[in-house]
């Protein structure tokens, strides 16, 4: 009885972040195509901010706001791919509970921001295709800037209850971590007693996060289809219909991922599928997003075929 009590007093502090353990032998390849993918997060997100920066003919709410999305991809995804790298490259996958926490938090912060800035972008589009003539006077840079800075808090305060509820977990089963990051779910696995109080308050969370996020995105969207199919004629309709399907597939994107990844990591599937899940949830949206407004928005294509002196 007396070792059961020793035991469940002991909590690990140092931890081993190992992904993909089904492949243990030569997960080290795995360091190429990571790479290579946070490589082109980089260029792309970097290329379009700098270009919507130096351009002033994008200087204007909606383009500041996909500045501001591919700010928050390159902040995620730098909390968790070069560690990762550093771990299939040269085995430095070892990493404090306190590193573990900040790294857990910084990225539900990201996601959860990254749900915000969504939801400006539909409330921007709301204002200039429902309300023309009030647009320029609602919305300007000052007031996207506090829209994002209350986001910002928003999100921190909303990811603060899971890191502090798993702070106080007690850590006795294992220090490795079956994940390439620190994830709730992934790090409570390792826990000793009941943590089912602490899975319904992550649950509560997600549930809370998702639902709202999409609650308002799917309403806003909505009503602005509806009321450009009643003001809108020709050009006009087809442009408007277009930036906003624009939007609207990134919003689909975002969140189908991380639905996707949230389901498996609850029903009983290999630990490598889920570190793959994760992997997509994390890396493909901010891998894509400079494709989809590179491509989709004439104005910032137009500005790239420019820069690189084909037009």
């Amino acid at each position: 009885m007396g070792t059961v009590k020793a035991n469940e007093s002991f909590s690990h502090t140092e931890f081993i972040l190992f992904g993909f353990p089904g492949i243990s032998q030569s997960r080290h390849w795995l360091f190429f195509p990571f790479f290579f993918i946070y490589l082109e997060i980089l260029v792309g997100n970097f290329l379009i901010i700098y270009r919507i920066w130096v351009e002033k003919s994008l200087h204007f709410p909606m383009y500041s706001l996909i500045c501001l999305l591919f700010a928050v991809n390159i902040s995620c995804t730098t909390a968790i791919v070069p560690n990762m790298l550093m771990g299939l490259a040269f085995g430095l996958d070892h990493i404090s509970l306190g590193s573990c926490l900040f790294q857990m938090f910084f990225i539900y912060t990201a996601v959860i921001l990254e749900s915000t800035v969504l939801m400006i972008m539909a409330l921007d589009r709301y204002l200039a295709i429902c309300r023309p003539l009030r647009y320029h006077n609602i919305m300007n840079t000052h007031l996207v800037g506090q829209l994002f800075l209350i986001g910002l808090v928003q999100s921190s305060i909303f990811s603060s209850p899971i890191i502090i509820v798993v702070s106080q977990v007690h850590f006795c089963r294992s220090n490795i971590i079956w994940n390439f990051a620190c994830e709730n779910m992934v790090l409570l696995n390792l826990a000793c007693g009941d943590i089912s109080k602490i899975q319904v308050v992550g649950m509560m969370v997600r549930i809370l996060v998702t639902a709202t996020g999409i609650s308002l995105l799917l309403v806003s969207y909505l009503y602005i289809f509806h009321s450009t199919m009643k003001i809108a004629r020709g050009k006009a309709l087809h442009k408007t219909l277009h930036t906003c399907s624009t939007h609207l597939i990134v919003v689909v994107l975002n969140y189908s991922c991380g639905l996707s990844s949230s389901i498996l990591y609850r029903i009983p599937i290999s630990v490598d599928v889920q570190n793959l899940f994760s992997a997509i949830y994390y890396l493909l949206p901010a891998t894509v997003h400079p494709f989809i407004y590179g491509y989709r928005m004439k104005e910032i294509r137009m500005c790239l075929l420019k820069s690189w002196k084909i037009l």
